[in-house]
């Protein structure tokens, strides 16, 4: 290609040159026949045409009219004076259709040249990875790719593919995606030579500002980690049990209140208040009010509906990502002087972090307090924050939203865990992290809960990087550069590891399993908060609010589904989006041993 554009130019340029010795021929004399100003109009209509390459708007420049008509009807001396004027004129005239024949020979030599490379281009990325199966189109485009993370259902579709192809299964030209538990150790433990790959660009909540989910700078990753892990712990964060307590309390609340009055509320929206509410209190030490008001208080949930899916399909197309972030675009995109949504949340991260820098500056034992402590820049504060909510509320409702549907669907779980509840002395109102944790049939359905329904779902692709000599799997071949991602519906469904009823939700499988076999499926639970260098942050605090609100909404009420058949309303483009999802909830008697508790 490259060998025809040099070719195609430098004809170019021999046109240009022939153009030059025309217009150096004097067309409009300089003598006195001929005024001056029309001389420099000339002169100026001359270095005009050279500069826009006359050669390539030939037909539409003004310069031959000029030459022909205006001239020839205005001085008509100027010909007979000039015997190289009607010379000029005829070359002008009688060789458009020779030059025309040039250009569109050149244009097909050039156009047939990208199509040669580019057909060559494509062959090349096809053959790298032909020695893995997967979708016919994925060799030659992200088509496949692209329609499964913006079609509502990425998950299903990675599982069917893996399914179909194998463990390791090529979903675009240089993406993977891996149902083998082993590689994903492999490509994140902490002493992997994979990084993170340009996927984690589309995770950036602000334009050029990363976050420690979004940053792919393996020092700058652990500088962020290093100062916000404290925080996440509860380590350096004041009452950060009693107030998870606290916004528990005010679910609680709400469901009595549709109980009391036998109707039916959306649980998708409930969970999703209460995970808002609590990762905001504890972010920055107030809560966003969405289960007092009963209400998506700042359109959150509501612009995230409308959002995600693009979000992750940038992922997938960085040049979209680059295109969305260009100055262009950007005016288009969430501002922090939005009244509600992304941009409302955007400003209030703005306001906080700002809060916390400056001469009075405010201090807080929460976990934005103990990020700064740290070393938390201004910028990267903000940034955290964004990202706090977003990691922190959507991936716990959804573990909440799915974990319940599988509990009040299944009536002998519903009733083994009632009765562990009712048997243990528990604490009154709400049972102490402590305490669930020594609930054995409790831990059993949280596991089996996220193992059923893990709720981030996405390709969070590595990227091969071994010195250029790429890596080799099982005997499979992974070339340096390729994008490997992860396929956790088909990790957590394998028989292999948890048995031939895998696609069943069976709690038991926790406490009937011998040592070893325990121990597997544990280590394989563990990716779903991540592995090893890349682990959750959050993922202590989030399984505290599960241990929390399974029991407390057993040991209160008794939830049914409005419709059985058709329980809610999901959708995944790697994380879910769920709505729709009608529950009544009536009121158990709670015994007075129990709030002597």
């Amino acid at each position: 290609m490259f060998a025809a554009i040099a070719c195609y130019c430098r004809a170019i340029e021999g046109f240009d040159r022939r153009i030059d010795a025309v217009l150096s021929v004097k067309i409009f004399p300089s003598s006195s026949q001929a005024p001056r100003a029309l001389h420099r109009a000339a002169a100026s209509l001359t270095e005009k045409a050279v500069r826009l390459r006359i050669s390539q708007t030939f037909f539409f420049s003004p310069f031959p009219c000029v030459a022909r008509d205006t001239v020839s009807s205005s001085y008509p001396h100027s010909q007979s004076h000039d015997p190289t004027f009607s010379y000029t004129n005829r070359f002008l005239v009688g060789s458009s259709a020779t030059m025309s024949r040039e250009y569109l020979a050149y244009a097909s030599i050039a156009v047939s040249a990208f199509i040669a490379y580019s057909v060559v281009s494509i062959a090349r990325q096809y053959l790298r990875l032909r020695h893995i199966k997967g979708p016919p189109s994925a060799g030659f485009s992200k088509w496949w790719l692209v329609r499964a993370v913006g079609g509502g259902r990425t998950h299903l579709d990675f599982y069917e593919a893996c399914e179909k192809y194998g463990s390791i299964v090529r979903v675009g030209p240089n993406d993977l995606i891996t149902s083998d538990p082993d590689l994903m150790k492999r490509m994140l433990n902490v002493r992997t030579t994979y990084k993170r790959s340009n996927w984690y660009d589309g995770m950036r909540l602000k334009p050029g500002q990363d976050n420690v989910l979004s940053t792919r700078d393996d020092e700058l990753h652990n500088k962020l980690r290093s100062k916000m892990a404290a925080g996440y712990s509860g380590k350096e964060v004041e009452d950060l049990e009693a107030k998870i307590d606290q916004n528990v309390v005010r679910l609680i609340g709400l469901i009595e209140k549709y109980a009391s009055r036998d109707e039916a509320f959306d649980f998708g929206a409930k969970a999703q208040y209460f995970t808002l509410d609590v990762i905001s209190d504890l972010a920055f030490g107030e809560p966003f009010g969405d289960l007092a008001t009963d209400s998506d208080v700042h359109e959150y949930i509501k612009t995230m509906e409308q959002n995600m899916p693009t979000i992750l399909v940038t992922s997938v197309l960085p040049w979209l990502l680059a295109l969305l972030s260009s100055p262009i675009f950007r005016s288009m995109m969430p501002s922090e002087k939005d009244a509600i949504g992304v941009g409302k949340t955007m400003g209030i991260a703005k306001k906080v972090a700002s809060e916390r820098f400056g001469p009075n500056k405010k201090v807080q034992k929460d976990m934005l307090g103990s990020f700064v402590a740290r070393g938390l820049t201004q910028a990267e504060a903000e940034s955290e924050i964004l990202m706090q909510l977003l990691a922190g509320s959507d991936t716990t409702a959804t573990a909440i939203r799915a974990t319940i549907l599988h509990i009040i669907t299944n009536p002998q779980v519903t009733s083994t865990l009632r009765a562990e509840i009712d048997a243990v002395k528990l604490s009154w109102p709400i049972v102490s992290d402590a305490e669930a944790r020594e609930m054995p049939y409790l831990q059993a359905v949280i596991k089996e809960g996220l193992r059923i329904f893990p709720p981030v779902v996405g390709q969070m692709s590595k990227e091969v990087s071994n010195g250029g000599a790429g890596d080799d799997f099982k005997g499979v071949h992974l070339p340096e550069g390729t994008r490997i991602g992860y396929c956790a519906w088909g990790i957590f469904r394998r028989q292999d590891i948890w048995g031939q009823d895998s696609h069943v939700f069976r709690p038991e499988r926790w406490i009937e399993s011998d040592v070893e076999k325990l121990r597997l499926m544990e280590g394989t639970l563990e990716i779903v908060f991540g592995y090893g260098r890349w682990q959750c942050l959050g993922r202590n605090v989030a399984l505290m609010e599960l241990n929390k609100v399974f029991v407390e909404l057993l040991r209160r009420f008794d939830l049914v589904l409005v419709d059985p058949t058709n329980p809610w309303h999901s959708v995944c483009s790697g994380v879910f989006l769920q709505s729709q999802y009608w529950i009544r909830g009536y009121s158990r008697q709670t015994s007075n041993q129990d709030k002597a508790f």
